[in-house]
């Protein structure tokens, strides 16, 4: 069962679906949501991003519309468990809000290259950033051959990363920076821990140097923008 398997996907999927019921509860039209009431339930966009850091994580429990949460959702059960008996539960964690982080903040990297060209920042929400982490840990850990106990299919975790990204550039609406963000934390999640899984007194190591790296990068965004707004 997947709650004995996998309690904290499980978990993942169950917080996504408590926020759209709240919304819905609240009078929020989930599939036309406005702007406002998605910044009000946690949307990333970068001018509020930067005075509240939060909503770097909130974001990737946020979804526009039931389509984008039911295949998000989806895509937590194929990779989440996976993940999750590799890992166990809290590292597994760990990685999802790591990577909505990296996902959010690369969203936020462009949104700052559009507001000095005149542009509207956009405002970002989902899980897919924290995602495609998950599928990039998998893809590293698969190519590598670590040993973790279990067989993982390169080539079907290559062809379901391959789509998502290749999605963010063919659809609109969806944010290619924030899968490229995730996936960039995944991969180096993935790289650390092949190479230190020998270590077991070091196997937090990896998502303790992914946290350093991402709060330096927030720390430099937000001292870049108020020197842009001085």
């Amino acid at each position: 069962m997947l709650w004995q398997a996998a309690p904290v996907t499980l978990l993942l999927i169950a917080g996504f679906v408590l926020v759209m019921v709240i919304q819905s509860l609240l009078g929020v039209r989930i599939d036309d949501p406005s702007m406002a009431d998605l910044l009000r339930f946690g949307a990333n966009f970068l001018p509020a991003t930067l005075h509240e850091p939060w909503r770097l994580v909130s974001s990737g429990f946020l979804h526009i519309g039931i389509l984008h949460l039911l295949f998000n959702s989806f895509a937590m059960y194929y990779l989440g468990q996976a993940a999750e008996m590799i890992l166990g539960g809290l590292r597994l964690l760990g990685l999802f809000l790591l990577s909505v982080m990296g996902g959010s903040l690369l969203v936020n990297y462009e949104a700052w290259q559009m507001w000095q060209l005149g542009k509207m920042p956009t405002l970002t929400a989902g899980a897919s950033g924290g995602i495609m982490g998950i599928g990039a840990f998998l893809l590293i850990l698969a190519m590598c051959k670590t040993p973790v106990g279990y067989v993982l299919n390169t080539k079907g975790l290559a062809i379901t990363m391959a789509i998502n990204l290749l999605m963010g550039f063919a659809v609109d609406g969806i944010s290619n920076a924030g899968h490229i963000g995730g996936s960039l934390v995944g991969v180096t999640a993935g790289v650390l821990y092949t190479l230190l899984h020998r270590l077991a007194k070091h196997q937090w190591l990896p998502w303790v140097i992914s946290a350093v790296v991402l709060v330096s990068i927030y720390a430099w965004q937000m001292a870049t923008w108020n020197a842009l707004l001085s």
